[in-house]
């Protein structure tokens, strides 16, 4: 829904618990945030950078114990939530080169506050046209997964640049079998070499999320990708409301799983807070959900099929990306509308520890859980209810 035109968007959640009694504060921000995580002083530099180029920069520190027979897994996980930057009826490769030029500064910034994995927010290279259900121009922003084409020649150059690990979600254009459009995670070694990439797994069918128009479900399963930095993992907009989605990223051995999304105030804004954190918890791993931002006017109406009057704009791309850790805590959130660079140094030793301390992956019942699944899928299945006769 949209806000009362004299009514301006919450700059973010963090900016109105200024106004809580200084003796309540922390103890309000304590509930909502949970122990251990920290925000810490982002450099000068980086502040002065971010400030010239119009984006907020964030770094935060999640708390682990020391240990005496392992060291410490330090690793800085960085994600970057973005607007267009130009109209939606611009030439497309205008409109794609404006994202990329704003796109290369934060990268630069999550590099200069120590990144070394970082994650692009869903279809970052172009407008979120899906709601339009038009396939022209629009379709022509798909490309292939190759070191040569458009956006991932751009991020192999600066992957390798900074030694970093960077998860790259786009629009996939797969010639070789019959020009597929995949909604596709490109994950970029450290090297600047592609590692592989991820399908998205659950198309949304509600509102003005149209997806199914442009491509379907996925079919490269639950994949995790060994880094230097890790094994992470990339739970796709829509997935995150499927807990089993996030449970098979985490049985496949997954330490950081990225939620790159693209979701509106009016349909989602409740639950986001609460998705990806619960995730964390769950799986006993570390979370990160990335969302756009602003509001996207495109040329021509569409409707909703909700017998409302057609609109133009998908409705406001709140922001508020985050991360999670498997003890509870998160990070605060960047700003629901401006462009923002959250950098999260982790100990991926917390995991474990926090397995030993809740035991949530060995009091599981998998055997029985993959039991009822199978009779589940079952064409003459009976569900286990009791009833008086």
């Amino acid at each position: 829904t949209k806000q009362n035109s004299t009514m301006p968007e919450l700059h973010s959640v963090e900016s109105a618990l200024k106004h809580i009694p200084e003796d309540q504060r922390s103890q309000v921000q304590s509930i909502m945030y949970g122990n251990g995580a920290s925000t810490l002083q982002t450099p000068e530099n980086v502040s002065s950078f971010a400030d010239s180029n119009g984006f907020e920069a964030k770094l935060v520190k999640f708390e682990a114990d020391e240990e005496q027979m392992r060291k410490a897994r330090i690793v800085r996980v960085a994600v970057i939530q973005n607007s267009i930057k130009k109209p939606t009826d611009a030439p497309l490769l205008e409109q794609y080169s404006a994202i990329e030029a704003a796109i290369e500064k934060m990268i630069d910034a999550a590099a200069m506050m120590g990144a070394n994995v970082l994650c692009l927010q869903e279809a970052w290279t172009c407008p979120f046209f899906f709601c339009t259900r038009e396939k022209k121009p629009w379709t022509e922003f798909a490309e292939t997964v190759d070191p040569s084409s458009r956006s991932t020649a751009f991020i192999c150059r600066k992957a390798q640049e900074h030694n970093m690990v960077i998860v790259s979600p786009i629009l996939e254009r797969d010639e070789i079998h019959g020009d597929t459009i995949w909604n596709t995670a490109v994950v970029v070694n450290n090297n600047g070499t592609i590692l592989g990439k991820h399908r998205k797994n659950h198309i949304p069918r509600v509102g003005d999320f149209n997806e199914s128009t442009y491509y379907l479900e996925g079919n490269t399963g639950h994949p995790v990708f060994d880094t230097a930095f890790g094994k992470i993992a990339i739970n796709i907009c829509y997935g995150r409301h499927h807990p089993l989605n996030w449970m098979m990223f985490g049985l496949n051995g997954a330490e950081i799983v990225f939620n790159p999304s693209a979701t509106v105030g009016g349909l989602s804004e409740p639950m986001w807070a609460i998705e990806a954190r619960n995730a964390a918890i769950a799986n006993s791993y570390f979370t990160a959900a990335i969302n756009r931002v602003g509001t996207e006017v495109f040329p021509n109406e569409f409707t909703s099929a909700d017998g409302k009057n057609a609109h133009k704009d998908f409705g406001h791309f709140y922001g508020s990306s985050y991360v999670a850790a498997p003890n509870g805590a998160r990070s605060e959130g960047l700003s629901r509308t401006q462009d923002g660079v959250l950098v999260a140094e982790v100990d991926l030793n917390l995991m474990r520890q926090i397995r030993d301390k809740w035991c949530f992956q060995m009091t599981a019942r998998y055997e029985d859980y993959a039991n009822g699944l199978s009779n589940y899928i079952q064409h003459g299945f009976k569900p286990q209810v009791h009833k008086q006769e």
